[in-house]
């Protein structure tokens, strides 16, 4: 696939093409099942089991100044929010956060543009500076990194093919979005400078082996405990000049982070550390307990529901020691890599039967691959499973 990556951009839900809705045998249509965003609506349950008891009210005169912390290099960063934070990663062991500039922002996406600015900028090169990443890579890296057509930095494709001279820019998704597979710099170069990616790297989803420890570190609390809406992320940054270049970045593009947003994902993530607690509240389960054993039911019907079919092959996973758990556990991706059989269109063929899924084409892969979300409702995902147990075929053969 070297050379051959593909940038496209993003469709918006109402830009997908109408799947016919045509009934059989005058019988109800099927309903559409939408798996190709990572929305995580399976957290909803959990957090209806909270319910009130933890919510978080703001009043009306709170928060009125666009100043957080003037003495903070993040000035916008509410100190509640960067104290949960550090607390978060300290119980949960997956990140260091000592010595490091905390910047939050909304949602990683934003974070991500404002390291490929800060790194980029802090070279003074009169070339665009290339990004690159390992296919198959987050299929959102090459349309943000090239909508603005900035003269900063461009897209450059596949990691594995990049042989160009001068300094790059790599993204390193841990584990990774779409396959699930933990992973490493692959350029490895005197010029090349890194951004770690690590929105999955919680219990549920993958055993935490080490705290990360690398120079700019992303998190988004969509994928952590499945606030999409609140959009919040936060980088953990090494370098202060690179951390001083993002923040800028963020105070030119939005003046700062919403504070109730903010304000939100700091009693959320409160909520969370309280849950892991050995004298937690009663009627509070252990987030990650919770969540990583529907994973773990989720990925057990996608399994059986494929079994003995030839048409498709799901990823399997090592065990690896988790020193969150302590325990062995395996790694249950927010997504599922599905391959069907040679020479099969695997996005056309879910969408035969009415199942929405991302191409492999849009991860710079091919065509027999598909991203499927695992994190949509339960009465969606055990739709899906149901409804995939009954393909056998493509074309005629269905």
């Amino acid at each position: 696939m070297c050379g051959k990556y593909i940038v496209s951009k993003s469709p918006k839900a109402s830009s997908v093409s109408p799947v016919p809705q045509a009934t059989d045998n005058g019988h109800q249509p099927q309903p559409i099942i939408n798996l190709d965003h990572g929305d995580p609506t399976m957290y909803e349950s959990y957090w209806k089991e909270v319910g009130q008891k933890y919510s978080v009210t703001i009043p009306v005169f709170q928060s009125l100044s666009y100043f957080a912390n003037m003495k903070n290099l993040c000035w916008f960063l509410e100190p509640k929010l960067e104290e949960e934070i550090k607390t978060l990663h300290k119980n949960v062991g997956n990140a260091i956060t000592e010595n490091r500039h905390i910047i939050v922002g909304t949602g990683s996406s934003q974070l991500i543009l404002a390291a490929l600015y800060a790194l980029s900028d802090s070279l003074n090169d009169p070339n665009p500076v290339s990004v690159v990443s390992a296919a198959p890579y987050y299929s959102s890296y090459p349309e943000i990194t090239d909508f603005l057509r900035s003269q900063l930095y461009k897209w450059s494709g596949d990691a594995r093919c990049f042989d160009k001279d001068g300094p790059y820019i790599e993204m390193v998704t841990s584990p990774n979005n779409p396959d699930g597979v933990i992973r490493k710099p692959v350029v490895n170069r005197a010029q090349g400078m890194v951004v770690h990616d690590l929105a999955y790297y919680w219990p549920q989803y993958t055993a935490i082996t080490s705290p990360a420890d690398h120079d700019i570190m992303l998190f988004t609390v969509s994928k952590c405990t499945g606030h999409a809406g609140s959009r919040i992320g936060w980088a953990l940054v090494r370098d202060e000049n690179i951390a001083k270049k993002m923040v800028k970045f963020i105070e030119i593009n939005t003046i700062g982070v919403s504070k109730e947003a903010q304000l939100r994902a700091a009693n959320i993530l409160e909520i969370i550390s309280l849950s892991c607690q050995k004298q937690r509240p009663r009627d509070l389960d252990n987030f990650f307990e919770h969540s990583h054993q529907l994973m773990a039911e989720r990925w057990k019907k996608l399994r059986n529901a494929v079994k003995n079919n030839q048409l498709f092959y799901v990823p399997k996973f090592p065990n690896h020691y988790c020193n969150f758990t302590n325990e062995f556990t395996e790694t249950y991706p927010g997504f599922a890599w599905i391959k069907c059989k040679e020479g099969v269109d695997c996005e056309k063929l879910f969408r035969e039967h009415k199942i929405l899924t991302r191409s492999g084409k849009r991860f710079g892969g091919d065509a027999e691959y598909v991203r499927i979300s695992m994190l949509s409702r339960d009465e969606e995902f055990d739709l899906f499973v149901q409804r995939l147990s009954t393909i056998h075929g493509t074309g005629n053969q269905n």
